[in-house]
């Protein structure tokens, strides 16, 4: 994996903490949760990512020398340092104690509820805010997104292809973790192969067949070369012709003890070419050879060319898969829900918006999700401290909804599972490919069982403590006004 330095956060959130620190509350324990406030691509669920690569930065969450001395180089306006000497010397003796609970990965999860909640030191749990977001935020979103692409194309394999056009390094690499948590067979990004356990797959591209005099040359090279790995771009010059080629060099493959794997379409009719394809492949003797599509793809091409009666069994998909072309960025947020006081009680804490739903929830929170015959019903938001009842009385997050009957479900679970106390980790290790095949199944579990918008609610206690608690704020509002 790669080490990522302590020094990843948002500056505001170091002038913070060394603000927490000059007034000896930097111990404080505290509560935050990090949640988001809207399905991604105008979907009905969220597919849950980030939290192992969130782990590995906890697991060596450390200031190292080089950190601190960049940061006793930086200048007020005075030119004099930005930090105390003392400041630095605290946070090279700091280590990570900290209580996090959070919903797996690989789980299908709704917005307004916590995926992660954060307790420990103020000054430690201000500090992780930034990176903790983008590592859950980012995932999430392209696990959202190859799910949703997935689903698209049935029964066929998605391939992630998008490396080149990814948001740098780290984006790529991020982007083939969660794209292959989301149901992606395959990535060609070879170092997220390597750092992931990730298969790599991949063609050749139009340069190599541009290498040489004509294109059955070319083909009959690669496949000399890799004979055992050969799928073969069509597209170059003639996308029929092509095929034909294809078909020449797979016959000799065949006389090898070899096959051809595949051939791949990037350019032209998808529709029709995949067709014309298809049965010249089929008519020699080729019906195992699969058909790669690639060039520009989204889950509504794919859907539209499956529709139409295109011949494609693999989907290489790239752009619109690791920037999440349609929506850029997921909404999540990270609140600060409690603080306990010299007597050891919990303080509840929340923000105000005029905007309802920007308007946080105190309290420490878990999520119960409640079954009737392994279908979800609801998930309610709960404060651990208040606690919850086995038939609760509920408040919708969104009142358009019709709320479910609480009587009549058969389990319930709750969803916040510890992953780390007292800074030393508690979870076990999942692999990549057991999250993937927890995603795969709880996504199309939820689609076989929900066509509509699923509720999502606060436990009635906890609503009412919110609700005083916003009316305490805004009279001390028009108080000092």
């Amino acid at each position: 994996m790669v080490t990522i330095s302590s020094l990843f956060t948002d500056f505001y959130q170091l002038t913070m903490a060394y603000g927490y620190w000059q007034l000896n509350r930097h111990e404080e324990e505290a509560v935050f949760h990090l949640s988001f406030r809207k399905n991604p691509f105008q979907g009905r669920y969220t597919l849950c990512c980030g939290l192992e690569t969130a782990i590995d930065f906890l697991n060596n969450w450390r200031f190292q020398k080089d950190d601190l001395a960049y940061l006793g180089g930086l200048k007020n306006t005075q030119n004099t340092p930005l930090f105390s000497e003392n400041f630095l010397s605290y946070l090279e003796n700091m280590t990570f104690s900290c209580d996090i609970d959070a919903i797996p990965e690989g789980s299908v999860v709704f917005p307004h509820t916590p995926i992660l909640r954060i307790q420990g030191p103020l000054l430690q749990c201000q500090l992780l805010e930034s990176p903790l977001l983008n590592f859950l935020n980012f995932q999430t979103l392209i696990a959202t997104k190859a799910a949703t692409i997935c689903q698209a194309a049935g029964d066929d394999a998605v391939i992630e292809f998008g490396m080149r056009r990814a948001q740098g390094p780290d984006g790529a690499l991020s982007a083939s973790r969660a794209a292959y948590i989301g149901g992606c067979i395959a990535t060609s990004n070879t170092l997220a192969g390597k750092y992931y356990d990730i298969p790599v797959r991949g063609t050749h591209a139009h340069s190599w067949v541009s290498a040489f005099p004509d294109e059955l040359t070319a083909f009959q090279t690669y496949a000399d070369i890799m004979p055992h790995n050969c799928v073969l771009l069509v597209d170059t010059y003639d996308t029929i012709q092509g095929v034909k080629n294809a078909i020449t060099v797979g016959k000799k493959l065949r006389e090898k003890g070899a096959d051809l794997l595949g051939i791949r379409l990037d350019s032209g009719d998808m529709k029709q070419l995949s067709v014309e394809a298809r049965k010249l492949l089929d008519e020699a003797g080729f019906s195992e050879t699969d058909i790669l599509a690639s060039n520009l793809l989204n889950e509504d091409i794919i859907a539209n060319l499956k529709q139409n009666g295109a011949k494609v069994s693999v989907w290489g998909v790239g752009t619109s898969l690791v920037t999440a072309y349609n929506q850029p960025a997921l909404d999540g947020v990270y609140k600060l829900g409690a603080l306990k006081d010299e007597k050891g009680n919990w303080q509840y804490k929340l923000k105000l918006s005029e905007r309802t739903e920007k308007t946080s929830t105190p309290g420490r929170h878990q999520v119960r999700r409640f079954f009737c015959n392994d279908q979800y019903v609801i998930d309610v938001v709960y404060d651990l401290d208040i606690g919850i009842s086995d038939t609760p009385e509920i408040v919708l997050q969104d009142e358009t909804l019709a709320a479910p009957r609480l009587d009549d479900y058969d389990a319930f679970v709750d969803l916040l599972q510890p992953i780390f106390r007292k800074g030393k980790r508690v979870a076990e290790t999942i692999s990549i490919h057991d999250i993937r095949e927890k995603a795969i199944l709880g996504v199309a579990h939820f689609n076989q069982t929900h066509q509509q918008s699923y509720p999502v609610a606060l436990e009635k206690k906890l609503y009412i403590l919110k609700d005083d608690l916003k009316l305490h704020y805004t009279a001390s509002k028009t108080e000092k006004v």
